[in-house]
């Protein structure tokens, strides 16, 4: 396996970012969106373990015009202390200005393409965990031609009722989707699984929507902080929603 710190430079800025790939030949890219908590040891664990999946994985730091990651530690934040929650919230709302995820998301694409670790000749995968689920999405739309899979993993923000939401996009896509929500999110905002099956099917997209029962958001992620006494991480669902991602890039990324 091959694991290369990276400074992509960017619209923004210079942006820290880690490739990790198979070494063995070129391999379908995939860009790794994280999650509100940004780029730090999990998030890469997650790439190293994709990549021995056969996949070319680029993880940047989000937060790039902000500084270089980590930024925050999961093992002392907690999304229930006021300024933490503030803080972190604030830097999410700096990628929602206009065109920045768009700019970001094409110099990604171009910038994975671009490196010999890539198969060009397979399409690219997109992956996204809590707010990337939301920019994976904006990822498909922005590179239609390049991206086949995208997947999206207690996303939030998928289904808004502003102009710009992110399954207003489909129509502009080309990509199958897999998108896994959590329990708690969807009893706070049911409608959204059947306006993405709606959205879907209206766009003639293969894709999956599935709520995973009992868990709450975050669940897919080793280090996301618990709610209190509460755990949010769960192995059994992160696993099966893991084999949902490959079976997911190895039928769509030929």
């Amino acid at each position: 396996m091959i694991e290369r710190e990276l400074v992509i430079p960017m619209p923004g800025g210079h942006c820290d970012a880690v490739l990790i790939s198979p070494g063995t030949g070129p391999c379908p890219g995939v860009l790794l969106w994280t999650d509100a908590l940004g780029l730090r040891p999990a998030k890469r664990a997650m790439a190293r373990r994709l990549a021995e999946a056969g996949y070319t994985v680029l993880v940047p730091n989000p937060y790039y015009r902000l500084g270089t990651a980590p930024f925050f530690d999961p093992a002392t934040f907690s999304f229930s202390n006021p300024e933490m929650r503030e803080r972190v919230m604030g830097m999410v709302g700096t990628l929602y200005a206009p065109g920045v995820i768009e700019s970001d998301a094409a110099a990604y694409v171009a910038f994975l393409d671009a490196q010999p670790e890539t198969d060009t000749g397979r399409k690219m995968g997109v992956q996204g965990y809590c707010m990337g689920g939301r920019l994976s999405f904006i990822t498909a739309a922005v590179a239609p031609g390049r991206v086949g899979a995208v997947a999206s993993f207690h996303g939030g923000g998928l289904v808004t009722d502003k102009p710009d939401s992110p399954h207003l996009l489909l129509p502009a896509t080309k990509a199958s989707f897999y998108v896994g929500i959590a329990a708690d999110d969807d009893a706070t905002e049911p409608h959204a699984k059947d306006a993405l099956r709606e959205a879907f099917s209206a766009a003639g997209l293969p894709a999956e929507v599935e709520v995973y029962a009992g868990s709450l958001h975050g669940w897919c992620v080793p280090d996301m902080p618990p709610r209190g006494e509460q755990p949010v991480y769960e192995q059994t669902g992160a696993e099966r929603a893991w084999a949902k991602l490959l079976a997911l890039y190895a039928s769509a990324l030929a």
